[in-house]
């Protein structure tokens, strides 16, 4: 059972359902939690097999008496269930089921004429009706029991009744004939119907169960990625091998050259570089020192790292990752109602049909009543609604573990549906176009103060705070080897700069606004040259400008091309300097900037373009991106970025590549073509072929076969997301790539 609390004490149950078939039965469990005392609301999965009720104070008992008394079992979930049981337990039955009904096939079409050819199949039949069949008819006769019917339902009343009216046949025969070697050649039986409608069937269970299986490796894989055992070390320095169950916050753990690191913490010896590819689909490494966070299941490269354990177990950044895919997983896109309110009364409307079917081949047909019953059956058979039960979740089950594989994190499905509308991309200029690794490129003093002056009492009232322009000042003046003084007071003026009380005097910091014109004509020099100019005062006093250099990210103008060809225009909107702006949008092809905006104001940019009729996807990492995250139509975070905008957005990026941003729409859009096709061909199947089966045009055993084609073939049309690559063969930078950007930032500083 997995569950979050938040600030009015709700939480979220994870069950596991057993006895699920088709979409009817998703439907009867969630209104059976959703009625459940404290439930506020309840969503259930096929694909998974999983229920997901957001509950207030609400006990687990009750939750699990309600799915009880609508005929299913439920359990708290465990990650450790392993799908691969679902799998052998249909091929132990088709095993059983298979060699004796293509012996029963050729003792009904290869010696029809020989008399006990029909007690054969009679005992051939009957282990495949009630061994190979005998799940069916457990589920159905509990959901009788509860006065519900399931897809399970269909099957059972289908293959029984062929059974069932076979056995008659030959069993009224060989009364009025007296001995088995009398009994005529011509009695009409239908064994090989019953067998067949269950092998294939199961057949289509089990190709259905390891499809299902394969669009569910994305979290059973990451979940595999942490390391198994760790090294930790002790104080006397001795080191010995532990499970990773053994490991601790606040142990120390060594990580040799090319070792998984076995949990989240800090470095506190040695250098190297971290492979976050596992984790974030970006194959850029990244290099660590003393004082680094580390995430558990990366890779260590070529140092001896000594890590201290901060996070283990569920408390990891990896088991985050897991938690927020199991939930998309779990969740629906709203153009899933439709295929829910259908499949609410679907079984009992084709129940009801099934019958007019056999009266009314009866009575107006002029047929026998064994012609009107396989027309019945087959009209049970291929109405069966897996197929709409699947198309919704198992496609989602496939995008979001694709997603997962290329550093993306989708909170829930109905962004694919809203992304497949948006026509524009909004993206914050800091960390999200560029590095946000900023870097002091120049220094302007005035009023008498030297540079380094000028640069202490920038750091002095940057010191509070931890914005990237900031902790550049600090770091510069510390390179320096300049002293920072201690103040106090300190605020931070968001998209505006910070101050602070130093001695008795406010120093402070913010845009070169109100300036000197020769300090003005400084500041837009420094602009047009792609610097951002701040700001340094004194009691109001201006004491120069400091200019910091924030290297372009580069794959940004690879990944403005791509979102073009998507379709969509792109805008900077940024507190940064016009000219600064200006500058870095033409270097990487943005449409249009909008510069100098304080938070409030990027909100507003997205609520305004909302109102002209735009649907907004707003990208960004900071503290005051996380407004305008929310109140876009997908907000997008990279995985650089502050816990808040993480929190705000739809869509997390674990990575800090500007590519994903692309990634995750084409994927978006790729995941909703699924959904509407896997739709479109479940209510067409449905449509088309129950008429036939009416009309009599359709034989059960064919009925049975394109039912369990229909359920495999949306599993299968999901499955092709697994092999979704990036347009253009990828854009992700390389090693090399960056390893160049971030010299020439060095050398231009």
């Amino acid at each position: 059972m997995s569950e979050t609390t938040d600030r009015v004490k709700t939480k979220d149950i994870t069950l596991d359902i057993e006895g699920m078939t088709c979409a009817s039965c998703v439907g009867k469990v969630e209104k059976a939690l959703s009625g459940v005392d404290g439930v506020d609301a309840a969503a259930v999965n096929l694909a998974t097999r999983t229920a997901t009720v957001r509950a207030s104070d609400a006990d687990l008992d009750p939750l699990l008496d309600a799915v009880r008394r609508v005929g299913y079992v439920a359990r708290p979930h465990s990650d450790d269930r392993d799908p691969a049981e679902e799998v052998a337990a249909y091929r132990r039955r088709l095993i059983v089921a298979v060699p004796l009904t293509v012996a029963i096939l050729i003792l009904t079409f290869a010696v029809p004429d020989w008399p006990p050819s029909m007690w054969l199949a009679f005992a051939l039949a009957t282990p495949v009706q009630f061994y190979a069949g005998w799940p069916f008819l457990v589920n159905a006769t509990r959901a009788a029991r509860h006065g519900t019917t399931t897809m399970d339902t269909l099957v059972a009343i289908g293959s029984l009744a062929a059974y069932g009216y076979s056995a008659w046949a030959v069993l009224d025969a060989a009364s009025a004939q007296g001995a088995m070697s009398g009994m005529p050649s011509d009695v009409q039986h239908y064994f090989d119907t019953g067998a067949v409608i269950i092998t294939l069937i199961l057949l289509g269970k089990l190709l259905e169960a390891r499809a299902r299986r394969s669009a569910g490796d994305a979290s059973r894989a990451l979940l595999e990625r942490g390391a198994k055992e760790a090294t930790v070390r002790s104080e006397d320095g001795s080191e010995r091998k532990v499970p990773i169950e053994d490991v601790h916050p606040g142990m120390r753990v060594v990580v040799h050259p090319g070792e998984k690191i076995p949990a989240d913490g800090v470095v506190r010896e040695g250098t190297s570089w971290v492979d976050l590819s596992m984790l974030t689909g970006e194959s850029v490494p990244v290099d660590v020192v003393p004082g680094d966070e580390v995430v558990g299941a990366s890779i260590n490269g070529h140092g001896l790292l000594e890590v201290f354990v901060t996070r283990v177990g569920a408390n990891t950044k990896l088991a985050e990752i897991v938690r927020l895919l199991q939930a998309a997983q779990g969740s629906k896109a709203p153009v899933q109602r439709l295929a829910d309110r259908i499949s609410a009364v679907f079984v009992p409307i084709v129940l009801t049909l099934s019958a007019l079917t056999f009266v009314g081949w009866t009575l107006l047909g002029g047929v026998g009543p064994a012609t009107a019953l396989l027309n019945a059956v087959a009209v049970l058979l291929i109405a069966c609604p897996c197929a709409l039960g699947l198309a919704t979740p198992a496609a989602i089950m496939a995008g979001t573990g694709r997603a997962a594989e290329l550093g993306v994190l989708f909170k829930g499905g109905a962004v694919f549906e809203t992304a497949r509308g948006v026509d524009i991309v909004l993206l914050d200029k800091t960390g999200t176009v560029t590095e946000g690794s900023m870097t002091v490129a120049e220094i302007v003093p005035a009023n008498g103060m030297t540079a380094d002056g000028a640069l202490v009492l920038a750091a002095a009232a940057e010191s509070g705070s931890e914005h990237p322009i900031a902790r550049a000042v600090v770091a510069g003046a510390r390179e320096r080897g300049l002293e920072i003084p201690p103040t106090t007071e300190h605020s931070v003026l968001p998209g505006a700069g910070a101050m602070a009380r130093l001695g008795e005097t406010i120093v402070r910091v913010g845009r070169p606004d109100g300036l000197p014109p020769e300090l003005l004509a400084e500041a837009e020099r420094l602009a047009d040259s792609g610097l951002t100019p701040f700001a340094v005062w004194r009691e109001e006093i201006p004491f120069g400008l400091v200019a910091v250099a924030d290297a372009i990210k580069p794959e940004a103008t690879s990944t403005m091309a791509r979102l073009s060809k998507l379709g969509l225009s792109t805008a900077m909107v940024t507190g940064d300097r016009r000219a600064t702006a200006m500058a870095i949008a033409r270097q990487v092809g943005v449409d249009r900037v909008l510069a100098e905006v304080f938070p409030e104001g990027k909100v507003e940019e997205v609520t305004r373009l909302q109102n002209e009729g735009h649907r907004v996807v707003f990208v960004g990492d900071g503290l005051n991106d996380a407004p305008a995250l929310a109140a876009a139509d997908v907000g997008i975070a990279m995985g650089s970025g502050t816990d808040v905008a993480l929190a705000a957005a739809d869509v997390n990026l674990l990575s800090g590549a500007l590519s994903s941003v692309a990634d995750a729409l084409e994927l978006a859009r790729a995941t909703y073509r699924i959904i509407a096709q896997n739709l479109f061909w479940a209510f067409a199947y449905n449509v088309v072929m129950i008429p036939l089966a009416v009309a009599g045009l359709l034989n059960p055993m064919w009925a049975a076969a394109a039912m369990a084609l229909s359920s495999v073939t949306v599993v299968l049309n999901a499955l092709r997301l697994q092999r979704f690559h990036r347009s253009g063969g990828g854009n992700t930078p390389d090693v090399a790539r960056v390893g160049t950007a971030r010299s020439a930032a060095t050398a231009a500083v």
